[in-house]
């Protein structure tokens, strides 16, 4: 995933590198995604740093969705589902609860139940967190139906969250997905909300856009704007309470590479 930029502000050349191993997290205990960041000097070429960007991702990543979810969901919701207890979901969880402090209430679920439970229980003993509820379910139909924000970070390649059973006025982040034989929910789920993407590559990449398009389920008019455009204002985020919303975040080369000056420009400034 390269990127580059000549400008003053942006003197930068990146290049994400990733691998992907679904089976890890089951038969080896590790992550399914590795991946590393180098960054040059677009002006000299200078190599400038290489970061773990497995790190780099999931920080972005959830500081992404935690971003959409200021104009998407709703402003006193209360729980929070999260679906999936891999390497983001923590991530997604604590950025979550800083854009939303009116949550009282994290249920987490995964296949793979126990891993839930030891996220939960490793979110309790965290300072800042004395107030918050923290808890695991093994029954992931049982608690959709709570979630005023419902967050995925899976790689599903079947459909876990039932639009059917999302409250009035849910916000759904749905992140996992990267590839089109990948999906996070079902075609009911994409219907009924409003839908937002990270940028425009996720028409193309994302398994639920891609399947709902080409079912026919929606069209390219439904969805309704990308993350700039509500930040800047251009589209309008959630307009009522009851109104179910969708952000689907696919991460692309530019968001990186901003996130990798970021990091690259505070470390060098501690060092001196």
């Amino acid at each position: 995933m390269p990127s580059w930029s000549t400008s003053p502000s942006l003197p930068y050349i990146g290049v994400k590198l990733v691998t992907y191993h679904p089976l890890n997290s089951t038969s080896l205990n590790l992550p399914g995604v590795h991946a590393c960041y180098a960054l040059f000097n677009s002006l000299n070429g200078q190599t400038l740093a290489l970061m773990d960007a497995t790190e780099l991702t999931v920080f972005r990543t959830a500081c992404v969705s935690a971003l959409a979810s200021l104009y998407l969901s709703r402003h006193d919701s209360q729980v929070l589902v999260m679906v999936g207890a891999g390497n983001l979901a923590p991530h997604l969880i604590k950025a979550h609860l800083v854009a939303r402090p009116s949550l009282q209430k994290v249920i987490i679920w995964n296949r793979t139940a126990e891993k839930a439970e030891e996220l939960a229980l490793k979110l309790r003993g965290e300072k800042g967190f004395e107030n918050m509820g923290f808890e695991s379910s093994g029954c992931l139909e049982e608690v959709i139906c709570l979630g005023d924000i419902v967050s995925c970070a899976t790689n599903s390649e079947q459909a876990l969250v039932m639009g059917e059973s999302l409250k009035e006025g849910a916000h759904l982040d749905l992140v996992g997905s990267f590839k089109t034989t990948m999906k996070e929910c079902d075609d009911e789920a994409i219907r009924r909300g409003r839908v937002f993407v990270d940028n425009e590559a996720a028409l193309e990449e994302a398994g639920e856009l891609v399947g709902a398009l080409q079912r026919g389920v929606i069209s390219r008019g439904d969805i309704y704007g990308d993350l700039v455009e509500l930040i800047k204002g251009d589209k309008v985020g959630r307009k009522d309470a009851a109104e179910i919303t969708v952000f689907k975040s696919v991460g692309s080369g530019v968001v990186d590479i901003l996130t990798a000056q970021l990091i690259y420009e505070i470390f060098t400034k501690l060092q001196k």
